[in-house]
């Protein structure tokens, strides 16, 4: 390849780009959410994608979702994507760990207009959803948090999403590495667990999308709990 010709990224991205030209109109708030999380500190560029926001945004309004669970939630850059789909009644509740990142989501959600719709939870995401109670259960589940701890994630998501609800995983493409076994460190790892898991998994069905854009070749889980 002659260094005149794009890269395979810079392709994938440029494709991205195109589409959203489209698809996805300016939105001055969400372009000041990334500014201030970036402005704040926080590894913004690891957000999810604006056409991954908009298709989470789609899901939760072809559901007619009340309740969403967000496990990981950086600047709140989703959170803010998914509570717009939401009712009035609505209710995003998002998970993290670190407390600077609490602290900038809801900065970026008051930003936003949408406080009474984001509800934060400080801590570590597995024991503060081993402490949510099934009895309200959770229309669509989100998890983007660190990936060793996927299966641990999913297993929880299982309990707290109804029948019929939706839970995605997001980042299990990761460049193909998955498949490879050259790949050992524990993020690839956390997505083989995963799949080990559903494989004999009598309450779930999913299925993987791969996807290439600004992000890179990646990919998300898509699961319904039967």
């Amino acid at each position: 390849m002659s260094s005149t010709e794009p890269s395979q990224h810079e392709i994938w991205a440029r494709s991205d780009q195109y589409h959203n030209s489209f698809l996805l109109k300016p939105d001055a708030i969400l372009d000041a959410v990334q500014e201030h999380t970036k402005a704040r500190g926080v590894e913004y560029e690891i957000a999810v994608s604006a056409a991954l926001g908009k298709f989470l945004q789609l899901q939760l309004l072809a559901i007619k979702a009340k309740r969403v669970l967000e496990v990981g939630s950086l600047g709140g850059y989703s959170a803010i994507w998914m509570a717009r789909a939401l009712p009035e009644d609505g209710e995003v509740v998002a998970l993290e760990v670190e407390k600077l990142h609490t602290e900038v989501i809801e900065e970026n959600v008051r930003n936003a207009g949408l406080s009474s719709k984001v509800k934060v939870i400080l801590g570590p995401a597995h024991e503060s959803m081993k402490a949510m109670p099934s009895s309200e259960p959770f229309d669509l589940v989100f998890i983007d948090a660190d990936k060793p701890n996927n299966t641990n994630y999913f297993i929880e998501a299982k309990r707290l999403v109804r029948k019929g609800g939706i839970i995605i995983v997001d980042n299990v493409g990761r460049r193909g590495r998955p498949a490879d076994e050259s790949h050992t460190d524990a993020s690839v790892e956390g997505v083989r667990q995963l799949l080990r898991h559903i494989k004999d998994d009598a309450y779930v069905e999913a299925t993987t999308i791969h996807t290439v854009g600004e992000k890179g070749f990646d990919g998300f889980l898509y699961a319904i709990r039967k």
